[in-house]
């Protein structure tokens, strides 16, 4: 099994955040904050409009950073700058396909990521007929990628997330907007989280509606390497903004609170 990801503290945590929001003067210091407390991954995404697997939480963000004038090239020089001072975290790339990717050949962009210090790729709405393209590719540059599934996923989509996946498998907990969840019960994904295991070699990330530390517990009970963090963090940068507080601190206190023994 790839190694590195999700190391320490069982699930790891991964979380979600778009370049540019908050600013990234300020996502730096949030990016150190997070480092030190143990937070094993950031799924950094260059920032697109209109995301149609996104609810509005994650799109409002996206439309702040977009402001900031954040686009790939700001995002990859972004990671080089804070990569070589983290103690535990890596850093994937989220990037969507139709925005960032799409305008140009595949193999320019990837030629880009792999001169960075990005630790893994997110391809996010990569039409099914450039998977394989996408994927060798990627392989031959020696970018990591990090491969998604559904629990009700056909079995051979399920095999081929776990057999391609080079940074970690993210299984997806449901279909749905990011954001939207209003109840979640994570135990009917067990039987899919053994099924990644017994044929990846990857870790096996669950998330989508993950939001507290009761999530966080639960998708560990499932025996997943990790719990994947979105819009309740990006609700916190949203909510620091508008209320004109620190966003470190804001996400700091999250983060802990997800560390937080159950009373």
């Amino acid at each position: 099994m790839a190694d590195g990801f999700f190391t320490g503290r069982k699930p790891g945590l991964a979380m979600f955040l778009n370049a540019g929001d908050p600013p990234l003067p300020v996502l730096r210091d949030a990016v150190f904050a997070m480092d030190a407390q143990g937070v094993n991954c950031l799924e950094l995404a260059v920032p697109f409009p209109n995301s149609f697997t996104d609810g509005p939480v994650v799109r409002r963000s996206a439309t702040r950073a977009l402001a900031e004038g954040v686009g790939l090239d700001e995002t990859l020089e972004f990671v080089d700058s804070v990569a070589g001072r983290l103690r535990h975290m890596k850093i994937v790339l989220l990037a969507d396909w139709s925005h960032t990717v799409k305008p140009r050949p595949m193999s320019w962009f990837l030629d880009r990521v792999a001169a960075r210090s990005v630790d893994g790729l997110l391809l996010h709405g990569l039409p099914p007929l450039l998977r394989e393209e996408y994927h060798d590719l990627a392989a031959e540059r020696a970018v990591p990628v990090v491969t998604t599934c559904y629990p009700n996923s056909a079995r051979e989509v399920i095999a081929d997330a776990a057999a391609r996946a080079a940074a970690y498998v993210y299984l997806v907990a449901r279909y749905g907007r990011s954001g939207t969840r209003t109840d979640q019960d994570f135990t009917g994904l067990r039987d899919t989280v053994a099924a990644l295991h017994a044929t990846a070699n990857t870790p096996v990330a669950v998330g989508f509606g993950v939001r507290d530390r009761d999530d966080v517990a639960a998708i560990g009970e499932l025996g997943a390497d990790a719990a994947v963090i979105g819009s309740a963090a990006v609700a916190r940068v949203e909510h620091a903004l508008a209320e004109r507080l620190d966003p470190v601190a804001e996400l700091t206190r999250f983060v802990e609170g997800l560390s937080q023994p159950r009373p």
